[in-house]
């Protein structure tokens, strides 16, 4: 995002795509010495991993976060440990490394705050749900929403909507407020960081009230039908990713299955209704 001369970044993904990354900046004509500030939804890996290697090349960038994961992004030690339990050896190939941010280069969120990229306001709404440190970046002249994770994963022109929910911070009534909260904005469009705008916000907000409540629904029956957890999981991730294959091509059904994180899905499901479905 670009105005009057201070350019900003939205989520700039893992540090193992920090190459990719700068290949596209470039053929905007930016490079990582012209970024002005990085704005964070939340900083799960995929979306802030590469925030530290960024701030170590310009190390004037200014980091906007909500105040719930800027420790996370000072001292990232217990954010690596939790997902190391997730990823295992995988971890490195996945997301590359995590470097800290200094303290002085971060810019506390709380929501409700307006900032200003050069002479754009972008108002900032908290919307936990899928993470409790999420927050939505609304640009009222354009009337677009950036919206993180809060709309779930949706290839752009696809119909198809895929769920994301990981562990530890899933809560499903605190997502449909925030759900409520963007559709009170009525935009003209949402961005997803996975993948792309979508033109039609009502009835994409409402047809993914409809996927979180199917998969809650699913993780509950499996719950129910499997004294064995693994199983159930192993059901899960086999119904989700045949309901993915039935609808799209070869490459396009592993696209959702890997970017999906089907298993880490159930494990977020499972926490949830444990801790609050009465499981």
């Amino acid at each position: 995002m670009k105005s009057n001369g201070t350019t900003s970044l939205i989520d700039p993904g893992p540090e193992s795509t920090l190459s990719t990354l700068r290949r596209q900046l470039e053929a905007h004509g930016v490079q990582i010495c012209d970024l002005n500030a990085i704005l964070l939804t939340h900083i799960h890996l995929d979306h802030a991993g590469a925030t530290g290697s960024l701030v170590r090349e310009n190390p004037q960038l200014k980091v906007y976060v909500h105040e719930k994961g800027a420790p996370h992004m000072t001292d990232p030690a217990k954010l690596l440990a939790s997902a190391s339990r997730l990823y295992g050896g995988e971890m490195q190939r996945l997301y590359g490394e995590f470097l800290p941010v200094p303290p002085e280069n971060l810019k506390i969120l709380r929501g409700g705050e307006t900032i200003a990229i050069g002479e754009r306001p972008l108002e900032v709404l908290y919307t936990p749900g899928h993470a409790s440190h999420h927050v939505t970046y609304w640009d009222a002249e354009a009337k677009i929403a950036f919206v993180g994770d809060t709309a779930g994963i949706c290839v752009e022109g696809d119909a198809f909507i895929l769920p994301a929910v990981p562990p530890p911070d899933i809560d499903i009534p605190l997502w449909n407020r925030s759900l409520d909260a963007l559709e009170a904005l009525r935009p003209s469009r949402l961005f997803l960081t996975h993948f792309g705008f979508v033109d039609r916000p009502t009835e994409h907000i409402a047809r993914y009230r409809e996927r979180l409540d199917d998969w809650v629904s699913l993780a509950r029956r499996l719950l129910q039908e499997n004294g064995d957890e693994n199983e159930a999981a192993q059901r899960f991730v086999e119904e989700t990713a045949a309901e993915i294959r039935r609808v799209h091509t070869r490459a396009d059904a592993e696209h959702y299955i890997f970017n999906g994180g089907l298993l880490l899905s159930w494990l977020g499901l499972a926490r949830y209704l444990r801790k609050h479905g009465g499981m």
